[in-house]
Formats: structure tokens, sequence, C-alpha cells
């Protein structure tokens, strides 16, 4: 015992500097007691204590042993990988790359070679990729009544996408006088000559092509190309005035009559189609010449087509007089069968027939644009057939342009069906400008009688397009059968949408239609 504090101070501070100093002695030995199996307890040395390892510090080293392990170097690697067991591994492995290559490589070709070859497209020219529209009177077509006034319609025109416009004829032209015929003279009512460079060029600026209508003696009644006596100097002339307009740019040249000068002047009716159709060094593109003739047998007009030469050939095949769907049906399989469909042009009127709404009464109208637009051939409309315009006392009537003033009662049902007829057209017109099914396809008859008409276009594996007409007063049941078509189809149009309405799905074989309806169906390709 510290009989003083300050020895007992001394010893506690002797005390902690004993355990500041290591362990020897008697601690080491304690150690190797430990390490050489003896009891496990720390022995403890009069300075101080065992610090032992414990199995989770162990662990941590070993972790980090193995964390700070960092793979072989550059010449190990290549040591490996020079061992024969890599490089038959390697070598192995190439071959399995290269087999697979080449097996992707053959079943690729062997999936093109068996794979449905794709048809070659038709020659065709741009009369065969849209409708052309008549204006066949100058004057009923617009307010301004001249060539200035049709210009600035023809915005109107590009919406409902027709592909060409067919004016006059304008030229000085006194009815039976031979004489008094001036080609190259725009007739002062129809405006003039600079008028008429305005309007081609703001036709072509719009993708629409200007042919210009040059038949003679349009005003008269002893024949487009007056007597049989006449018509060598008549011919004679045209040949210098074709010249004249092509070089003013217009495409083409739509000429009435055409078998009376081939009969009787082949050699000048010769001439007449090299100028028109050989192009000049100023317009090297292609020019139509259109033929019209009043023939309406299948036989004589495909007789024409050959012996004239025309590019279209305009006749009065749907204009036979007969209400008889099956012999529309005879007359258009006929024509199509022999003769080259980029040369068909399918009428119903025209500047002498009159409009299609007084041809065929307003409830039919829409009936048979439809018709119209689906032919395989080139569809000619009359100015005002898109919307139902009637020949009220002349055939010329005056062409009626919807304007945003108000209008009420009966005014407005009759713009309301106007617009409606519109855009009815143009949809037609647009498809039938894209779908090659309707601009080429081939043309199938599936079934007709003397009130129905049903047939099929179709091109190699673009989608299918039914076209069918119940002209009758009573609903009819369609009932059709055939390997091609399928269980369901769309409806593309209908000229009664509350009946069929539009993108509904029908069955394509047992299909009903009301009175005076007719629709227009779409169906994949299916192989």
């Amino acid at each position: 015992m510290f009989k003083d504090p300050e020895d007992l101070e001394k010893a506690d501070l002797d005390q902690e500097e004993q355990e500041k100093q290591p362990m020897t002695g008697a601690g080491e030995r304690g150690e190797e007691a430990l390490s050489a199996g003896g009891e496990g307890e720390a022995a403890a040395e009069k300075n101080g204590a065992v610090k032992l390892k414990i199995p989770e510090e162990e662990e941590e080293e070993e972790e980090d042993r193995k964390v700070k392990f960092t793979g072989l170097n550059k010449e190990e690697l290549l040591r490996v990988a020079g061992t024969p067991g890599w490089v038959r591994t390697r070598w192995a492995l190439l071959v399995v790359f290269w087999l697979g290559w080449l097996g992707m490589l053959g079943g690729a070709v062997l999936i093109i070679l068996q794979a449905p070859r794709c048809r070659e497209l038709p020659a065709t020219n741009w009369w065969n990729e849209g409708p052309l529209y008549q204006i066949g009177n100058i004057q009923a077509f617009t307010d301004a009544r001249d060539l200035k006034g049709v210009e600035q319609k023809v915005s109107s025109l590009s919406q409902m996408k027709v592909r060409g416009v067919v004016v006059g004829p304008l030229h000085v032209a006194p009815a039976d006088d031979a004489m008094g015929l001036r080609f190259e003279d725009v007739s002062p009512e129809n405006g003039n000559l600079e008028q008429f460079k305005g309007l081609v060029q703001a036709a072509q600026k719009k993708g629409i092509s200007v042919v210009l209508d040059l038949t003679p003696n349009y005003q008269g009644k002893s024949g487009a190309w007056f007597s049989n006596t006449s018509v060598t100097s008549v011919a004679e002339r045209l040949k210098s005035a074709l010249v004249f307009w092509l070089d003013q740019g217009v495409d083409g040249v739509q000429l009435s009559g055409v078998e009376r000068v081939a009969a009787v002047v082949p050699s000048l009716w010769a001439d007449i189609r090299a100028i028109v159709q050989n192009g000049t060094e100023q317009q090297p593109n292609k020019r139509v010449l259109i033929g019209v003739t009043e023939r309406s047998s299948p036989d004589d007009v495909s007789t024409l087509l050959s012996s004239t030469g025309v590019d279209l050939l305009i006749s009065r095949v749907l204009r036979t007089g007969s209400t008889d769907a099956a012999e529309h049906a005879r007359s258009i399989q006929l024509l199509y069968s022999f003769n080259d469909q980029t040369r068909l042009a399918w009428s119903f009127g025209g500047r002498d027939e009159g409009h299609l709404a007084s041809l065929v009464g307003p409830a039919l109208a829409r009936l048979n644009l439809l018709l119209l637009l689906t032919l395989p051939g080139t569809p000619v409309v009359n100015y005002g057939d898109e919307i139902g315009l009637m020949d009220e006392g002349t055939k010329f009537p005056k062409m009626l342009w919807d304007s945003d003033e108000e209008l009420n009662g009966t005014l407005q049902e009759e713009r309301a069906e106007r617009l409606s007829s519109r855009r009815f057209f143009r949809t037609l017109s647009e498809l039938r400008s894209k779908e090659r099914s309707l601009m080429f396809g081939d043309f199938l008859l599936l079934s007709n009688s003397s009130s129905s008409l049903v047939y099929l276009r179709m091109w190699d594996q673009s989608p299918r397009y039914l076209a069918a007409f119940n002209w009758a007063e009573e609903s009819a049941m369609l009932q059709l059968s055939g390997v091609m078509l399928p269980l369901q189809a769309s409806v593309t149009i209908s000229t009664n949408n509350s009946a069929l309405p539009t993108d509904s799905s029908v069955d394509p074989r047992n299909l009903w239609l009301g009175p005076g309806q007719g629709t227009l169906l779409r169906f994949p390709y299916t192989g």
C-alpha cells in the first residue's frame, strides 16, 4: 500500500507506461503455445494483452488477395493461345461461322428464286393515268365567259384529280363554210391566243395536260370534215395548223369524224398522225391524238382503232340506247379482249351528246360515274358531270360553281348534293390515278344480267377491286362464286353510303345492293 498520494499517482503512471510497451517474453511464448495447439486462451503478461485474428478477418484478407489478381499478361496469353486445344477451337468456330453465313445466303437466294416474280408494268402514257375533262363550251363553263375564266378554275380541276382537260374547239369556223375556216385564230367569243397560252401554262404547272379540239366543222351539220370533196383541202390546211398549236404548248389534239378522213385521204391522215404523235424540238414529250367517232359497235370501234392509229378513240359504245346491262357488259368485254386497254376511252356524253345526268337520269348518275371510272381504259367526262349537271333546253348548260354565300331552303339542299357528288367523283378519280389494279389492271367479268353487272380489276400483287352495279328499281342479292373471292372485303366507296358505309366489311360472294346502287369493294392479294 502507498502511504503517500504522490506515491499512488506515480504508481498509476508507471502502470500506463508499461501497457504502452510491446509484448515480449512470455507474450511471445504465449503465441508460440497457441500456434503449437495450446489451450487456445490468450496468455496475459503483466504489461498487456494478446491481439488474436478472428475468422472474419482472415476471410476479408483472402478476398483482398483475390481482388488484386490482374489476370494473365501478354506473354502468358500468347503462350495459352498457341496451345493445340485453343487453335483447334478457333478453327472450329471459324468454320461454324462461315457455314452459318453461307447457309443464310443460300436461304435468301432460295427465297428470292421461289418468290412470285413481279409482273412487268405495261407501257403507259400520261393520258392513261387519270380521267380527261371536256370543256366543249367556254362561255358556259365560267362567269367570265372566256379562256381567262377557264384558267381561274385550274385549281378546282386539280382538286378533282383530273389528268387532262380537253378544250374547245376554239377556232373560227362558220357553220358548213370550208372557205371561212381559220384554224389558227381563236374565236373572239372564246378569248384570244394570249389567254389560251396562259391557260396552258397554269394547267401544266398543276400537272394537268391540255388537249385542243381542232374538229374543223364543229358548228355545222354537214359532217366534221364538211364533204368528201372538201376533206382533202381541209386536211391539208389542218397540217400547218397542228404545227402552230403544238408550238403553243398543247399536249395533244382531238378530232371528230376520224373515220372519214382516214378512209378518204389515208396519206394525209398519216401526215396528221405523224405531226401530233412524233413530237417537235420545242416539245419532245409524248402528245396524244384523240379520235371521236359516232360508231357504237365493238367490232367497228376495234376496226377504227386499227385503221386510224389514234392513241385514244372515244366511241358511243356506252350510248347504244339500250338499258340492258348485259349488252353493255358484252361490249366492254369484247373491246377489252381484242384491243390494248391503254387505247380505250369511255364516255357517256360530250360536246354533242350532252351531260350524263340527263342521259341516264339523275338517280343513276353516280352509278354510271362509278362504271366509267373503274373500266379498263381512260374515262372521259363532260364538264359538270361531277356535280350531276342537267341539260335544260341546251347541251351547254351553265356550269354551277359553289360560293361561300348563305343559301336557304331548296338551294342549300341542292348545293349540299352538288358538293357530295363532287367528293364522290374526286374520291373515284384519285383511286383511279394511283391504284394499279384500276389504272391498268386485268378486267374479269364475274356476273352480268339485264340489270346487274359485277367485274374484278386486279394487277399482280396489288389490292383487288370488285365493282358491282344494280340498275334495277328493286334491291338485288348478287351471289358470286370464284376462287379469287375472299370471305370479307371492305367497302371503298358506294353510291349510297347509308346502305353500305365506307370501310365497312361485306361478304363479296353474297352482296346485297339497293335499287340503283353501285359499290366498289377492296380486298388484298393473297397469293
